[in-house]
């Protein structure tokens, strides 16, 4: 009898690919598994090199364990080998070695890159050593095409104290000069306003990207951030321009808030965990990108 091939040919439409350099978050929330559910669920392939590795849940890190650098330094250039990667971003780099190998195997690839200067975790443990902060300013930062810190990561890195949107404003243009890239510094810790306000600072402008800001259960915004900065990657990946890139980013982490999900023991304290949403696009609308 004559045996058939029943192989399944591969769908020969290319699909962007995309990699995250980051930890690893035993929760799923943050870190690397947030990074590859959302290149997932923006129609991107993602890849990643994985820095340290986590004990955590959104509650608290107990735990943070380092790769050794020259296992971070093969797992990029190893993707890079045979992968057409179409953008990067970085997130917990953690210690100055792993710096150091990440900026090296970094240098001088043709794509954009991303960096989201992960320093402390919601619950307050440190994800970058005291003595790493310095090699992330020298051999990362001046590797960037974006530079997505929080109001805190801001401040040190611009080394104003931020109390206003003025201030905001004043924090990304210092970062952005200083590093001659563009800045999205993100205004979810500035709690009490009644809409979630990040301040953009391109080459050519400032602007502020605003949304709704939703009421939700305590803890369920935990990874916004790495959320954001891998959306950011994701659609920068995909061919979009700065200013759409950034919508379609800010949308993708409004829908997974508004369609967060329980994730936590049945109970009054149970906790819950942003989702992709089933149509990231239906976000767009509320999105405002305008002159401050």
């Amino acid at each position: 009898m004559e045996q058939r091939n029943t192989s399944t040919i591969p769908n020969p439409e290319p699909i962007p690919a995309a990699m995250t350099v980051a930890g690893s978050d035993s929760g799923g929330g943050a870190g690397i598994q947030a990074d590859l559910r959302t290149f997932t669920a923006c129609g991107v392939f993602g890849t990643s090199a994985i820095t340290a590795v986590t004990s955590q849940n959104p509650r608290e890190v107990v735990r943070v364990d380092e790769l050794p650098p020259e296992a971070v330094r093969s797992q990029i250039e190893t993707v890079f080998k045979e992968l057409n990667i179409r953008a990067v971003k970085t997130g917990m780099l953690f210690s100055a070695p792993v710096i150091a190998a990440a900026a090296e195997s970094l240098a001088g690839r043709k794509c954009p890159l991303v960096v989201d200067p992960v320093m402390v975790s919601t619950s307050g443990m440190k994800l970058l050593r005291d003595d790493a902060l310095a090699l992330l300013q020298e051999k990362i930062l001046p590797l960037a095409d974006w530079i997505t810190p929080n109001i805190p990561e801001a401040e040190l890195l611009s080394g104003l104290r931020i109390d206003s949107m003025k201030a905001v404003v004043r924090a990304a243009e210092a970062i952005a000069a200083k590093w001659d890239t563009c800045v999205v510094v993100k205004g979810g810790h500035a709690d009490g306003d009644p809409e979630a306000a990040d301040v953009v600072c391109t080459t050519e402008r400032t602007l502020k990207l605003t949304t709704p800001r939703l009421a939700t259960a305590p803890l369920t915004a935990h990874g916004t951030g790495c959320t954001f900065s891998a959306a950011l990657t994701a659609a920068l990946a995909k061919g979009l321009d700065d200013l759409h890139a950034l919508i379609e980013a800010k949308a993708f982490v409004l829908g997974s808030l508004a369609e967060a999900r329980a994730i936590g023991r049945p109970g009054p304290n149970m906790l819950s965990g942003m989702f992709p949403p089933a149509d990231p696009s239906v976000y767009q609308s509320k999105i405002l990108l305008g002159k401050i």
